[in-house]
């Protein structure tokens, strides 16, 4: 009897020894990832939630003085969306975003598959465009300043050199011609980050398939369209939703070039929020307007992931 009671006692007991090490497993684990939650919760989730608490606020320059920033409901966001420049700049975001997009996908795509045929120096020169990635912002936009410049910049001297134009361009001082180069600027930056993910994209398609498409008739066009195209579809949803996201939230780069000038020509719902909050010190409209930016981002990443998920479901 006495045996089998004392065998009895472990064998009670081994359910807790067993909670036990589970606990401290799962402390181990959370251990590992609370440096990084603590991190994004000080420098990503905290600048979020005060973005948002100062909207509902008259939050001005006499707040850092007084303290004193009184409650004012959506009154931010019916001075934001009655502000006669909310229009013009949320139509040159969209002009902006969707033009860049496409420009930086379309060059992207057709470099990304020239480099893909092997021939002598294809290696630097890869690497030669990522230079523009690897700049600095505001950088980029001083040389290109001064590229553009209308009575002494490189790009009207070239033209006027070979005849395209008789007289200067105002690229960046006109209100006609500033989005133009300001999109065609943002252009060029983006098409190094498109090249690099697309092409390792290409990179992980079997030769294979093409060889056996050819055999069935599908070359140039046809390749593309059915073995390229769906096989590159994960990666494309990537840039295009990445590429969505960082564009319509470009601030340096305009700033550089034209200030969201001239006549609010190159004016986009970051630009307008920076001036609200650091020109005119009006606090809480700015973080109004930088938060109709981060739903209208919010909206076109579940909207798009929804549409290309249905898409890869029926294809």
């Amino acid at each position: 009897m006495t045996t089998t009671t004392d065998a009895a006692v472990p064998a009670a007991h081994a359910p807790p020894r067993r909670r036990r090490r589970m606990d401290g497993s799962a402390a181990v684990r959370y251990g590992f990832i609370a440096p990084a939650a603590i991190y994004l919760a000080l420098f990503f989730g905290f600048p979020i939630v005060k973005n948002f608490t100062m909207s509902f606020q008259e939050y001005t320059s006499a707040t850092f003085f007084s303290g004193e920033a009184p409650f004012v409901g959506l009154a931010n966001y019916a001075a934001v969306f009655a502000d006669p420049i909310f229009a013009k700049a949320l139509a040159n975001t969209a002009i902006f975003t969707v033009v860049s997009i496409a420009g930086q996908f379309v060059i992207g795509m057709g470099l990304a598959l020239f480099f893909r045929k092997s021939f002598p120096l294809s290696g630097l020169l890869r690497s030669m465009l990522l230079l523009p990635w690897l700049l600095p912002m505001i950088v980029s936009a001083a040389v290109w300043r001064w590229i553009l410049e209308q009575d002494s910049g490189i790009l009207n001297q070239s033209l006027k050199a070979i005849g395209l134009i008789s007289a200067p361009i105002p690229w960046l001082t006109s209100s006609d011609t500033a989005l133009i180069a300001v999109v065609m600027v943002n252009i060029w930056l983006g098409i190094p980050f498109n090249v690099v993910l697309l092409y390792s994209g290409l990179q992980a398609i079997p030769t294979e398939l093409y060889e056996a498409a050819e055999i069935d008739g599908a070359t140039g066009w046809s390749s593309f369209r059915f073995v390229t195209l769906p096989l590159l579809r994960p990666v494309v949803s990537v840039v295009l939703l990445l590429g969505v996201i960082y564009t319509i939230k470009v601030l340096d780069l305009i700033l550089g070039l034209t200030g969201g000038g001239p006549a609010n020509a190159t004016q986009t719902i970051a630009t307008r929020s920076y001036e609200m909050s650091f020109i005119e010190f009006d606090f809480g409209q700015g973080a109004a307007l930088g938060n109709v930016l981060i739903v209208i981002a919010l909206l076109f990443s579940v909207v798009y992931l929804r549409a290309n998920s249905r898409a890869m479901k029926e294809g």
